[in-house]
């Protein structure tokens, strides 16, 4: 997989004059799993790559929070044939959330 960006929404508030805890967004992915879901159900593409928000609470832990790819295929009608992409896609975000919570600053991570 491959991180294609991130996006910092505190430091973009900071450059506004504004303030924002720590906030940011990392889209990553891989080619050869969205491309068959963007096959079958194109408005997918709204919701791909991958993304994992980062965020600093108010108690200061910092937690993950992803989306499951397979409730964003559901609300684009993507076919059933695409449950074991998604089953993958799962996996794979399931990683890296797990790979980023051992770091000793994470406290947690959930999905949306």
């Amino acid at each position: 997989m491959a991180v294609f960006a991130r996006f910092d929404h505190a430091a973009a508030a900071r450059a506004a004059g504004l303030h924002l805890r720590p906030t940011e967004v990392v889209v990553f992915g891989d080619p050869r799993a969205g491309t068959p879901l963007m096959q079958a159900a194109p408005t997918l593409a709204l919701e791909l790559p991958l993304r994992v928000l980062v965020v600093e609470r108010d108690d200061g832990r910092t937690v993950l929070v992803a989306e499951d790819p397979a409730d964003a295929a559901a609300r684009h009608d993507a076919p059933a044939d695409v449950a074991p992409v998604l089953v993958r896609m799962r996996a794979a975000v399931d990683a890296v959330m797990a790979e980023a919570a051992a770091a000793p600053a994470i406290s947690s991570k959930s999905y949306v």
